[in-house]
C-alpha cells in the first residue's frame, strides 16, 4: 500500500511536470495535492512499518509532537487545497470566458502559498498549546501515530481552552473549505443541468466526479474523527477512519484522478514511453 501510494503520486507529479499540455491550473493543483499526499504518507507509514518490524511500538518525546505538527499541517493543507480545486472547477465550468483572467499563474501560486501559510500557522498554534500540557496518565497511546485526541486522553492539565481552540480551528479549516466546495458544486450542477449536449454533460461529470469522490472520502472520515467531543471519542472508530484518510485515500487518489481522465492517461503513457493509450 505504501509503495503504491508513493509510486502513484510521484508518477502524477512527473507526468504533469513533463507534459506541457498539462501546465494548466487544474493540473498544477493536482500536482500539489499529489505532493502533499506523498508527504502525508511519509509522515505516518514509515514509523508504523518500523514499529511492526522491530516490535517496539515507541516514539520519542520529541518525535511525537513533531509528527503531530507535520501531520496536522498536511491535513489542513489538504482541506484548503481541495477547496481551491473546487473553486478552479467552478470558474472553468460556470465562468469559462473569465477563466484565463481569473486563474492566472500568479493567482494560482498565491492560492497555494496562502493555503501553506494558513495550515502551518493553525498546526503550530495547536502543537504549541499541546506541548504545555502535563501528561500524568499512562504514556501508552492506543493509536498508530501521535494525534490530537488520543494525546488529549493522556493529559491531566485543563484542556477546555485547548478543545475550544481546536473546534474553532476545525471550523475554519474544515467547515469553511467544505462550504466552499459545496457551494462551488451547487453552481456546477446547476450549470451542468443547463447543458443540452449529452457529451458535454459527460465530460463535465468525468472531470468533476473524480474531485468530488476524493472530497467525500477525505471529509467524511475527517469529520468522523475530529468533529466530536473528546469525551465521546471512540479509539476503534477513530483508528479505522484515520487509516482511511492517512493511508487509503492517498493511495486511491492517483487511480481516481487518472482512470477517468484521458489527458492524464496519455501523459502517463508518454512518460512511461508507451505512446498514447489505445481507445477503449
Amino acid at each position: 500500500m505504501y509503495l503504491v501510494t508513493m509510486l502513484g503520486n510521484l508518477l502524477i507529479i512527473l507526468a504533469i511536470s513533463s507534459d506541457t499540455h498539462l501546465h494548466t491550473p487544474m493540473y498544477f493543483f493536482l500536482a500539489n495535492l499529489s505532493f502533499i499526499d506523498t508527504c502525508f504518507t511519509c509522515t505516518i507509514v514509515p514509523k508504523v512499518l518500523e514499529n511492526i518490524q522491530t516490535q517496539h511500538h515507541t516514539i520519542s518525546y520529541t518525535g511525537c509532537p513533531v509528527q503531530m505538527y507535520v501531520f496536522m499541517a498536511l491535513t489542513l493543507l489538504d482541506d484548503f487545497l481541495l477547496a481551491v480545486m473546487a473553486y478552479d472547477r467552478y470558474v472553468a465550468i460556470c465562468l469559462p470566458l473569465h477563466y484565463t483572467m481569473t486563474m492566472q499563474p500568479q493567482r494560482c501560486l498565491l492560492l497555494v502559498a496562502t493555503s501553506w501559510l494558513c495550515s502551518q500557522f493553525l498546526a503550530f498554534s495547536l502543537t504549541l498549546q499541546m506541548a504545555q500540557f502535563s501528561f500524568c496518565a499512562s504514556h501508552s497511546i492506543r493509536y498508530f501515530f501521535c494525534d490530537l485526541i488520543p494525546l488529549l486522553k493522556l493529559a491531566c492539565s485543563d484542556t477546555h481552552i485547548f478543545q475550544a481552540t481546536m473546534f474553532i480551528e476545525a471550523a475554519l479549516s474544515g467547515v469553511v473549505p467544505l462550504t466552499c466546495v459545496l457551494v462551488s458544486y451547487a453552481y456546477i450542477i446547476h450549470t451542468i443541468l443547463r447543458v443540452s449536449s449529452a457529451g458535454g454533460k459527460y465530460k463535465i461529470f468525468s472531470t468533476c466526479g473524480c474531485h468530488l469522490a476524493v472530497v467525500t472520502l477525505f471529509y467524511g472520515t475527517l469529520f468522523l474523527v475530529y468533529f466530536q467531543p473528546s469525551s465521546s471519542y471512540s479509539a476503534d472508530t477513530g483508528m479505522l477512519a484515520s487509516v482511511i484518510y492517512t493511508m487509503v485515500t492517498p493511495m486511491l487518489n492517483p487511480f481516481i484522478y487518472c482512470l477517468r481522465n484521458r489527458d492524464m492517461k496519455d501523459a502517463l503513457w508518454k512518460l512511461l514511453g508507451w505512446g498514447k493509450c489505445s481507445t477503449l
